[in-house]
């Protein structure tokens, strides 16, 4: 009589972890997404991080020298050695991880880069990138110390976990420029997905960016695929929708979405669903009062008209009425050099300024802007600019 299997199905997080701790020991290409690394970075990093790094794009290049960078995800630690060559001895890179095959393997090298580089800039962590207050290391130590054997003990836990995240948080709030991950989105269970967002959210400082790279789909994946172990810990059913993936990063409290890079040849394709490599940016920033200050901002094209994320419309050409903090937002990146801005011709100081209604999409008048009392007439003097005088 054959034997019946009387295991229960491994759950997302189970499969992931398994078959990630394997692949700590054993490369296993099947997790590899062909990417193309800057090789300039890549001379100091040992052989068997990058035989053992698994990942589908490189989020690297958007950093700047002296970011606080923070790697979700961060495996073997490959991206987090080559962003601290970008970074530079001025910047700092957190790898979190909650892996403890793949932790082990990165913090393995740690001085040994580092005596390469001649300064030392990463540090790793155990830790869920869902949870970002919860420092797993600190809890290890906890429950090693006062192990869970009862029922009181566990709630116990629960109220150690609450303590842990209050007074010791893995990453604070606000603290970081530049959070990347690499191929490990798809990975977190789509329960804990939006948590995942407002934890990158929460951590990054405001004008800060989350510079992601994921495997996404032209389709949704059906419910028997998401359900598949192997193919959700490949990187593949648990894929976010292309569309869906933005509105994520929208409904999280994110602007300046947008799409820095996406492959035009699919990865894979399962059930005639395309799934692809895509580098996404989203920055942090538009949050706080709006503040009426008579400035103005004029879209340039090439478009007839744009919309930003918070229903703002800017039509070709015409100065638009916009708060204080837009005027300013629309002035970084990623919108720089699409908007001129106009500056009203009396200022109105900060401490004065009256709350603005946003939603009106007014254009803003000329006369509003220079102010009701204006009216400067400019000398013309008789042949100034006349071809013999030169003086214009």
């Amino acid at each position: 009589m054959d034997s019946v299997n009387t295991q229960p199905p491994a759950s997302e997080e189970e499969s992931v972890y398994t078959r990630y701790a394997n692949a700590a020991k054993q490369a296993e290409q099947a997790l590899c997404c062909p990417v193309e690394y800057n090789q300039e970075y890549l001379s100091i990093i040992p052989k068997e991080i990058l035989e053992k790094d698994y990942g589908c794009g490189d989020p690297t290049p958007y950093l700047s020298p002296g970011d606080t960078v923070l790697d979700l995800g961060s495996g073997g630690g490959k991206i987090c050695y080559i962003a601290s060559q970008i970074v530079g001895p001025s910047g700092k890179v957190i790898g979190v991880d909650c892996n403890a095959e793949m932790l082990s393997l990165a913090r393995k090298y740690r001085q040994e880069v580092a005596d390469q580089l001649g300064y030392s800039n990463v540090e790793f962590h155990s830790g869920l990138i869902q949870d970002l207050k919860l420092d797993l290391d600190l809890l290890n130590r906890e429950l090693s110390a006062h192990p869970i054997d009862s029922q009181s003990r566990w709630l116990e836990l629960r109220n150690l976990e609450e303590r842990l995240r209050g007074e010791s948080p893995l990453i604070p709030d606000d603290s970081i420029d530049c959070v990347i991950s690499n191929c490990v989105l798809n990975l977190v269970r789509e329960s804990d997905r939006s948590q995942l967002l407002q934890e990158v959210f929460r951590v990054l400082k405001r004008g800060g960016k989350a510079v992601i790279s994921d495997i996404v789909c032209d389709e949704s994946a059906p419910h028997h695929m998401r359900k598949d172990p192997a193919l959700w810990s490949g990187c593949i059913s648990g894929a976010y929708q292309e569309a869906a993936f933005l509105k994520a990063f929208e409904d999280a409290g994110f602007h300046g979405i947008e799409i820095l890079k996406r492959e035009d040849t699919p990865w894979q394709t399962v059930e005639g669903i395309e799934f692809r490599s895509m580098v996404v940016a989203a920055y942090k920033g538009k949050q706080g009062p709006c503040l009426e200050r008579n400035q103005a901002m004029i879209y340039g094209g090439p478009f007839k008209k744009v919309e930003d994320d918070d229903g703002h419309t800017y039509f070709r050409g015409q100065r638009i009425a916009v708060c204080d903090k837009t005027f300013r937002l629309l002035q970084t990146e990623p919108y720089r050099g699409q908007f001129i801005p106009v500056e009203p011709h009396q200022d109105i100081p900060l401490e004065q300024a009256r709350e603005m209604n946003c939603r009106r999409n007014a254009i803003r008048s000329p006369q509003e802007t220079k102010g009701k009392n204006y009216d400067l007439t400019t000398q013309v003097m008789d042949d100034c600019c006349s071809p013999d005088t030169g003086c214009c």
